[in-house]
């Protein structure tokens, strides 16, 4: 660290870091909010910008509050708890506006509200570390520290739902008292509207011993257990009864997904059906409309666009997952309107997008890395309506630049969903019409 400086805030990046210009190079200050003076110390320099951590704040904004958990700044899994939460939002969507404007030179007609909800407890996934550190005391569990790979020791986490936040310290102590805290790295909470799964990544073979912590420790907190000793398909339940707990409802929609804790999910099950909400608002899928849902995953659109009543065709390039999407269709009574395949959508062509079929409208929900060959596939008998999810505003900007410049798309409008409160990510939507 260097000495510390001061300097005036004048605005918040994508990261949720404050951003200051002192003798001509950019500072990206950790910890600080617009219009705030702080005094910062640089931890690395480079020729045009430095990154630095807040040491003191001289004058606070208005929208500074008190970080609910005791571990922000130590745990990296949090970035914004100093903010108030109607103020992520505004940020978040002003992190949208400048990715459509700077990457695409794009803005959308319409600016569609914020969907936001609970700012803590809404965690329905996560993944933890476990590390034993004789120095620290044995065992810890929880996130990696900021900008290390140090394990924080953490023994609560307020974006975690309260019951698998006391969980914490009980689990160190679990696996403390098991046969090899070392070959044990990481456990995955998943939770379901009825049940808590937990899955615990062992290198080692657990012994009869440790199959009985793990049950009684299953008994007295109401937990499943599931066992992971090689990759994510090597998944099986500790007690075959807990193979079918793990579901979601969409009451709007009349569905309940059923999906495995390995498997790709929403992290936030409130922001996930309002924003089922908005998009099917945005889509308006009718009967004798054909669809089509890309990057489909398990169905969490799927479904509910053929409920409404049109025939739905998902694509998705998992053949795990596609298989998932069929049996949850088959569940809710929507066999007859959908149909899956499998295919790797980056590397959508012309050719198999017209294998498709007719298509009057889509969906498209990728991941970081966007849909940009599938938005160059698209030609004249490309879908009229687009409905754009994203986890990425990068990446949405630089495939709306295609969809508006060379398609001869116009952007209708593009909003945020803050599905992680108290981080910088941004999820958003966005509508496009031609």
């Amino acid at each position: 660290m260097t000495s510390p400086r001061t300097a005036r805030i004048e605005s918040l990046e994508h990261e949720g870091r404050g951003v200051t210009h002192v003798d001509g190079k950019t500072i990206f200050v950790d910890g600080a909010l617009t219009g705030e003076v702080v005094e910062y110390a640089s931890y690395r320099k480079k020729p045009s910008y430095e990154l630095a951590q807040t040491v003191k704040v001289i004058e606070a904004s208005s929208q500074r509050v008190t970080p609910r958990c005791r571990w922000f700044g130590i745990c990296g899994g949090c970035s914004m708890q100093h903010l108030d939460a109607p103020a992520q939002a505004a940020v978040k969507q002003r992190v949208l506006e400048d990715a459509l404007w700077h990457i695409a030179r794009v803005r959308a007609e319409a600016l569609f509200p914020a969907i936001h909800g609970s700012p803590w407890g809404y965690r329905f996934r996560a993944r933890v570390s476990v590390r034993l550190v004789p120095k620290k005391g044995g065992v810890l569990v929880g996130f990696h520290e900021r900008r290390s790979s140090y394990v924080a020791d953490m023994t609560s986490c307020e974006v975690l739902p309260h019951h698998v936040s006391v969980l914490l310290p009980r689990l160190r102590e679990l696996v403390s008292a098991m046969s090899r805290p070392d070959r044990m790295p990481q456990i995955e909470v998943a939770l379901g509207d009825a049940s808590t799964a937990l899955v615990l990544r062992h290198l080692e073979a657990l012994t009869d011993a440790d199959y009985t912590l793990m049950r009684e420790f299953a008994a007295q907190y109401g937990v499943d257990w599931w066992l992971q000793a090689a990759g994510p398909d090597s998944v099986v339940p500790l007690e075959a009864a807990s193979a079918g707990r793990l579901w979601y409802a969409l009451p709007e929609f009349g569905i309940r997904m059923g999906f495995r804790p390995t498997e790709f999910t929403q992290v936030n099950f409130g922001i996930n059906r309002m924003l089922i909400r908005r998009a099917m608002m945005l889509l308006d899928p009718v009967p004798g409309e054909r669809v089509a849902d890309m990057f489909c995953g398990l169905g969490n659109f799927t479904l509910p666009i053929a409920r409404l009543g049109a025939d739905v065709v998902g694509v998705e390039g998992s053949r795990a997952l596609t298989a998932r999407a069929e049996e949850n269709a088959r569940e809710n009574g929507l066999a007859e309107r959908t149909e899956f395949r499998v295919a790797n959508l980056f590397e959508m062509t012309s050719e198999q997008l017209r294998a498709l079929g007719r298509l009057d409208k889509m969906l498209i929900d990728p991941p970081r890395e966007g849909a940009i060959e599938l938005v160059k596939s698209f030609d004249e008998q490309a879908p009229s309506r687009i409905v754009y999810v994203s986890c990425n505003p990068a990446t949405l900007a630089r495939d709306a630049a295609v969809l508006v410049h060379e398609k001869g798309y116009v952007l209708r409008g593009a909003g945020i969903a803050n599905m992680f409160p108290q981080t910088s990510h941004v999820e958003s939507i966005a509508l496009f019409e031609r």
